[in-house]
């Protein structure tokens, strides 16, 4: 039976520390999936630290889709991040309902298996709403998504300030 672990919070709030921390704790060779597209440099760069950030005991999975592809049955997974994974499908899609509905059904997929999962999550409706009619789009999606995630976790953290907070 999966167990799901659920880390939100702002950016540069500490989600992905604490998620790398916690899989570490209960596990000396967890999995990192890592669910980004790298658009441009900067973000290349970005990308590297957190690789060099990481140690070698890290397996390391990159997969901006199709999550539930790979066997991970008795691993613990970190998954980072449901938002950037949204995004690959949104772009692609262009239509946040549909965007929605392969989402959910992929994320059922991946939990089927046997495994403890850590997702981290962008809380990106925290703040004002966007003036651009795609964003609103999308923030609506992380939104549907996260709510859908949460209610599935045997746990919920939120990130303030680098600070757990337990919420579930």
């Amino acid at each position: 039976m999966s167990r799901v672990i659920l880390i939100t919070g702002g950016q540069r709030s500490g989600k992905s520390e604490e998620a790398e921390r916690l899989a570490l704790s209960l596990s000396d060779r967890p999995v990192y999936l890592a669910t980004a597209h790298v658009w441009d440099e900067e973000f290349r760069q970005r990308v590297e630290r957190h690789q060099q950030r990481r140690g070698p005991q890290w397996t390391n999975i990159e997969e901006e889709r199709r999550l539930s592809r790979h066997d991970l049955r008795g691993r613990v997974v970190l998954v980072d991040c449901i938002t950037l994974w949204l995004t690959n499908i949104f772009f692609d899609l262009q239509d946040a309902e549909k965007a929605l509905a392969e989402a959910k059904a992929e994320f059922d997929r991946l939990v089927a298996q046997d495994a403890t999962f850590i997702f981290v999550t962008n809380e990106i409706g925290s703040g004002g709403v966007s003036t651009d009619a795609v964003q609103r789009q999308f923030t609506d999606l992380q939104g549907w998504m996260n709510q859908y995630v949460a209610r599935r976790a045997d746990e919920v953290l939120l990130m303030v300030s680098g600070i757990a907070v337990k919420i579930k």
